[in-house]
């Protein structure tokens, strides 16, 4: 079930509010976990049972961690837990590239390849595994003690608006809003979620699916065949598809959270914008991002190590994990090591360069994160050269698409929204429909406009089959 289906829209988000909204404070919890086993069993109905056994047995994997006085016992429950998690997302998630990549090799050398079944990824187990992973090690550094109760943890786990997308949650920032999110459940809140909430379907359904229908039809097409032009509305498409996808996903998801009282973090900054490299992942997935840094980076020792090239290969590696994350194919791998090479670049010269420059260095990064995302997209190494190679020398091609005035009309509001914040103004305007308190006759504009934003998108989705959330599979 997806955020911006009929069935989310009109049945399931109806339905979960009205019996949430008149539940006891008691029992709004178990709204919420009924609500989330539901809406996670109606896309996975066998992969619930993998969510729901896992978690039982980490919550007691790690209330006994916790318990023991031991620090050898402490440190072998914690590598358990690591293990049983990592294991079930390496199984689902990885096992096929390792398989085809070793029947690869099998068969250079004239080998037998090797049999195996192909293994389903659960939706979602990338999110919900990372934060599995920040429970044991947070309650394993003493940073939080660990829920009350299985059902609570169960909670916090497989909570739906951030369950198959994110934001990844840390648990120390979440542990204490099982409890005492009724609080924040005030009825700004519950409107200033709801107009979020259908900002970010509006993003996902008017920007993204167009461009993503676009970007779709261009990939799908033979890559020796392509014309320049066509190749390059292809990469500027998928960039406007990925960025309007995920970041109206989250804002969604974050909407969701705040009519219930729940405070998730940011995801996104307009990354577009961003001045370097280095800047962009300050603003791209933001939560993945630190993640990444509390996690991986500095266990590695982060900036403290006495080497410069040892930090320099500790962030590369980072991005290599960051890249294999989003996806078990070479072209993942590729495009993080692509962003990494950048950001020591910037380590090395050329942030000091960039910074001369101030936002007329987003110039230099948004066609560095483009070319990016061909290697995201195409998955693979050798196609992506090839379609990079249509980009950047001149082919007249067999073009196979040619842009409308729908395209057109698109593609400005997505250049406009991702652009919105370079000056002051939009930083204003977007400070005020976001982060500060509202006056009435501001209720009354927003009101509005989400009416306007809500019947077009219905209308959309009832006339459009392309409808995908692009990290639905990470």
């Amino acid at each position: 079930m997806v955020f911006s289906s009929i069935t989310f829209l009109f049945y399931f988000l109806p339905v979960f509010f009205f019996f949430y909204y008149l539940a006891d404070k008691r029992y709004k919890n178990a709204i919420i976990l009924c609500g989330s086993i539901f809406f996670y069993s109606w896309g996975a109905p066998l992969f619930i049972f993998v969510i729901l056994g896992t978690t039982l047995v980490d919550f007691f994997v790690v209330r006994w961690m916790d318990a023991s006085a031991s620090k050898r016992l402490r440190t072998g429950l914690l590598c358990l837990s690591l293990t049983i998690n990592l294991g079930l997302l390496f199984y689902f998630k990885y096992c096929n590239f390792f398989v085809d990549n070793i029947n690869h090799v099998l068969q250079h050398f004239g080998m037998k390849a090797m049999t195996w079944e192909k293994v389903l990824l659960p939706i979602g187990i990338s999110f919900y595994t990372f934060e599995t992973l920040t429970y044991v090690v947070d309650v394993y550094k003493g940073v939080h003690k660990p829920l009350r109760n299985f059902w609570d943890y169960q909670l916090y786990i497989i909570l739906f608006p951030k369950l198959i997308a994110g934001p990844i949650i840390r648990y120390h920032e979440f542990a204490d809003q099982v409890y005492d999110h009724t609080e924040h459940e005030t009825s700004e809140n519950k409107l200033r979620g709801f107009y979020r909430f259908f900002i970010g379907l509006g993003k996902k359904v008017l920007i993204a699916n167009v461009m993503g229908a676009v970007a779709d039809r261009i990939f799908d097409m033979k890559y020796p065949e392509l014309g320049t032009s066509t190749a390059w509305f292809g990469a500027i498409s998928y960039t406007f598809h990925i960025y309007f996808d995920f970041s109206g996903y989250s804002d969604m998801a974050i909407g969701l959270g705040l009519m219930m009282g729940f405070r998730f973090p940011e995801n996104f900054n307009n990354p577009y914008t961003a001045v370097s490299i280095t800047d962009f992942w300050r603003r791209w997935h933001i939560t993945l991002g630190n993640w990444m840094r509390n996690y991986l980076y500095i266990p590695l020792g982060g900036n403290r190590v006495k080497s410069k090239w040892k930090l320099f290969f500790n962030l590369w590696l980072v991005f290599l994990a960051s890249g294999f994350w989003h996806g078990a194919a070479w072209g993942f791998i590729i495009w993080g090591a692509y962003h990494g090479f950048f950001l020591i670049l910037e380590r090395l010269f050329l942030g000091k360069w960039l910074a001369k420059l101030g936002k007329l260095a987003c110039l230099y990064t948004f066609p560095v994160v483009l070319i990016g995302w061909v290697f995201f997209r195409v998955e693979y190494f050798k196609p992506s050269l090839v379609y990079l190679k249509h980009m950047f020398t001149w082919h007249a091609g067999n073009n196979g698409w040619l842009p409308g005035k729908e395209y057109f009309t698109v593609l400005y509001f997505a250049l406009l929204f991702s652009f919105f914040t370079l000056p002051k103004s939009g930083t204003w305007i977007q400070q005020k429909i976001f982060y500060t308190d509202y006056p009435m006759s501001r209720h009354y504009l927003m009101a509005f406009t989400v009416i306007i934003i809500c019947v077009m998108s219905a209308a959309r989705i009832t006339t459009s089959s392309f409808n995908p959330f692009i990290y639905f599979r990470f």
